[in-house]
């Protein structure tokens, strides 16, 4: 079974951050900039949160706010559910079912080291379940 620490080294350490003080309006933008559906928030450098899709969606277009009034601390996902490098993707993939999450920083020792979303997930495991069964193949055709 692959590790998150596996999965962030063919998919890339890149994370894209954003300042909690920031307009909900350049966390959106930030977000179609660079094709997420997700930020993870800092606050003096240090991780306080989540900001996604879904807390735009909830907390901004059903509340009648405005996304460029509205700060980023002030709607997004403060309890965040994280891996750790050395958990593997079917644990991870437990994790976001159970809390109903598309996205877990990865931290070790306080320290933010990536971001998987479960896109990355179930990429990893159709791979995974491919080498598999390439596997048995060449076993049954030898």
């Amino acid at each position: 079974m692959r590790t998150v620490n596996q999965l962030l080294q063919s998919k890339g350490f890149d994370i894209v951050t954003i300042d909690s003080d920031a307009s909900v309006f350049d966390a959106l933008t930030l977000m179609a900039d660079k094709g997420i559906g997700s930020l993870v928030v800092l606050d003096k450098d240090q991780t306080v949160g989540l900001f996604t899709e879904r807390d735009y969606a909830r907390d901004i277009a059903l509340q009648g706010r405005t996304a460029k009034e509205t700060r980023v601390a002030q709607i997004m996902t403060s309890h965040v559910a994280v891996a750790k490098p050395n958990q593997t993707i079917q644990e991870c993939m437990a994790i976001m079912t159970e809390k109903r999450v598309r996205h877990l920083p990865v931290i070790e020792d306080g320290k933010l080291l990536g971001i998987i979303s479960i896109g990355d997930l179930v990429k990893a495991i159709i791979e995974d379940q491919q080498f598999v069964i390439e596997q048995l193949v060449s076993y049954i055709n030898a």
